[in-house]
């Protein structure tokens, strides 16, 4: 096999996100950190926005059957801070 073809482990993962619909009805996309994501008027919204944030990266959209609601007061895992902070400090910089 050969490994040129490999792809680098710096490549970061393109975000996955979940959605659904929540109680009520409503579209909803969040990302898989907690830190992207809304409620949509339809699918085709909801899914414009997942292309739009993940850059159209195929395999990165996850369909949840049951009830999915959008959960704002979730803390973005450490990950996403610190990638958030990171940006922060670019622009300062």
């Amino acid at each position: 096999m050969d490994t040129n073809d490999a792809e680098p482990p710096s490549c970061p993962k393109p975000p996955l996100f979940l959605i659904g619909r929540d109680g009520r009805g409503n579209w909803v996309v969040q990302d898989q950190n907690g830190v992207r994501g809304g409620l949509f008027v339809d699918r085709a919204e909801a899914l414009r926005y997942v292309r739009f944030e993940n850059g159209n990266q195929p395999g990165a959209i996850v369909a949840v059957s049951g009830v999915l609601e959008l959960d704002l007061n979730r803390k973005p895992t450490t990950t996403a801070r610190a990638a958030d902070n990171t940006t922060r400090e670019r622009r300062v910089a």
